[in-house]
């Protein structure tokens, strides 16, 4: 915000003294009494001065016949998942009404370390929507993968005096906080009276009340109405997520009304610039919310004011004097058609995009995989009775299926009749080369195979296929192009996505991004897949503290028991 003083202040909301920007002709929909304010809104120095009256200004504004709402802030996401920069992001989401967002970059932080978060926290300060960092709690995730850094409490807790950091990101390894892990104990005492951010799905009873007595105050891992009740019963504000894989508004709309919007906020936590191009970012989750039946008073109050107050941002959430001027201008409260953005009284456009200082992109050449063949895929053990990964579409829970799975020469081989696949972990970040094989059911691939580096939380090269040549191919074709995604068939690379910043990263455009993402579709469909997203589905199969049966460099992980199964 330019300096300006407090008087100063109080005189142009008097209108003694114009302002520097007057919005004029529109209505203000008040996200606390659901009212329609006619009026001018006066904006001086980046803050809301004056609502409901007559102001003059230095420049003014027609928004005529528009609705004008609070600038709408998404209160979890990992920016590195919608696979650009904090600056492309920057570009692809703010033109649609998000003025905050609330990241944790704990996928550039497992590949990294603190220099993954320092970037995005000195990343933040140049950016024209206002980008606050929660700093990564779990890093690695569990001790049961292999990632490319570790982070301790000692190592976070100066990085909290950073102006964009806000608090302690999402305590993934929720059994390590209800029984009293020591390193978990550490962070959680370090960073007592900040905001924690939580991460458990399926607690409940007394676990999770253990789990929220630890300082626990944000969830958004909630996918049915029962499980979130609890959790908001039980003091926790719910992050209602609607992501390119877990989409949980629809099973969670009961739950959201007038009078539980005020402890419901709404987050994308990971949505690819495919997704926000077709559908949208929070404007999609409003206008779906409002279609579903919720009144535009709680789809609004969630988005914007409900979140501020969750996360302490008491400067934002209302357009009232005395807030800041995050505003977004729109055709009606059901269609959420954004006409026209404002952050901090700065229009969203190329202009302010143009002005902004980018800093060099960092974690190049980070794919350090060991040399990969077709031998690298057969399996060693003996036992036909076999554990398997149930995909379920639209979620990053799965299932733990058993199959009988004959073993031919030495080797239990994918079985596309059942749609039996491999799936396979390398690690990659040059500090033990392990590599692990499984089965999972429900990429319905019927040739080839897809390789990524985007594989949470520890970011290994995970390859799902059904051609142990293929899937060499993919693997190697990842270390080629400082990783990304591939589709490859009978040896051809079909399509591919480069990136390379951390293995996590394009530095190309969204644009760009996206038209590639498209070609991997189109890809993967070739293949015979029938999931929506099969490249971040893909992702989430390696993450171990998602339940039930997950896939890590050290092999198949029964998330419920939160153990390595022996092989």
């Amino acid at each position: 915000m330019t300096e300006r003083s407090l008087a100063a202040l109080i005189d142009t909301a008097r209108g003694i003294t114009p302002c520097d920007l007057v919005l004029r002709g529109g209505r203000v929909f008040d996200v606390v009494t659901g009212a329609l304010i006619s009026g001018d809104v006066a904006i001086t120095a980046g803050c809301i001065v004056g609502i409901g009256a007559d102001y003059d200004g230095t420049e003014v504004r027609d928004v005529a016949g528009l609705i004008l709402v609070p600038g709408f802030i998404d209160t979890h996401l990992h920016i590195e998942s919608s696979l650009v920069t904090p600056y492309e992001f920057d570009r692809c989401v703010a033109p649609l009404g998000v003025t905050t967002a609330i990241c944790d970059p704990h996928e550039i932080a497992n590949v990294l370390g603190v220099p993954g978060i320092q970037y995005f926290l000195d990343a933040a300060l140049e950016t024209v929507m206002d980008i606050r960092v929660q700093l990564s709690s779990c890093v690695p995730s569990t001790d049961m993968e292999t990632s490319g850094a570790e982070i301790s409490a000692a190592e976070l807790l100066p990085l909290l005096e950073h102006p964009a950091a806000l608090g302690l990101a999402e305590f993934m390894n929720y059994p390590g906080v209800i029984h009293r892990d020591p390193g978990c104990m550490e962070k959680l005492e370090a960073f007592a009276g900040h905001h924690i951010d939580g991460h458990a799905p399926l607690l409940s009873g007394r676990d999770l009340n253990a789990y929220v007595a630890a300082g626990i105050r944000t969830e958004h891992e909630a996918t049915n109405a029962a499980e979130a009740t609890e959790k908001m019963q039980k003091g926790v504000r719910i992050l209602i997520r609607e992501g390119s894989v877990s989409k949980d508004l629809a099973a969670l709309l009961p739950i959201l009304n007038d009078a539980t919007s005020a402890y419901c906020c709404f987050c994308t936590d990971d949505r690819n610039p495919l997704d926000i191009g077709e559908q949208g970012h929070l404007d999609y989750m409003i206008r779906t919310a409002i279609a579903g039946g919720v009144s535009p008073l709680a789809c609004y109050r969630s988005a914007s004011l409900s979140a501020a107050e969750a996360f302490g941002l008491k400067d934002r959430g209302q357009i009232a004097p005395g807030k800041r001027a995050d505003i977004v201008a729109i055709g009606t409260l059901e269609a959420c058609d954004v006409q026209a953005v404002w952050c901090e009284g700065v229009e969203v456009g190329e202009a302010a995009f143009a002005g902004r200082r980018v800093i060099d992109p960092i974690g190049r050449h980070s794919v350090k995989a060991p040399a990969i063949t077709a031998a690298s895929f057969r399996t060693s053990s003996n036992r036909e009775q076999s554990d398997v990964i149930g995909i379920l579409p639209g979620k990053i829970i799965t299932e733990h299926l058993h199959f009988d799975i004959p073993v031919v020469n030495g080797d239990k081989a994918p079985d596309i009749a059942r749609d039996l696949a491999r799936i396979t972990v390398i690690e990659r970040h040059g500090r033990n080369g392990n590599i692990a094989n499984g089965f999972v059911q429900g990429f319905t691939l019927k040739a080839g195979a897809i390789a990524s580096t985007v594989c949470h939380d520890h970011h290994n090269i995970a390859v799902v296929g059904v051609d142990y040549d293929d899937m060499a191919i993919a693997a190697t074709r990842l270390g080629e192009i400082e990783g990304g995604f591939v589709v490859v068939r009978d040896g051809v690379v079909l399509a591919e996505l480069a990136l390379p910043m951390a293995g996590l990263m394009s530095l190309e455009s969204f644009e760009h991004v996206r038209a590639r993402l498209v070609k991997l579709r189109e890809a993967a469909v070739s293949l015979g897949v029938e999931l929506e997203e099969p490249f971040l589905q893909l992702a989430f199969v390696a993450l171990p503290v998602i339940p039930m049966l997950k896939i890590t460099d050290r092999g198949m992980v029964d998330v419920t028991r939160f153990e390595i199964i022996a092989g």
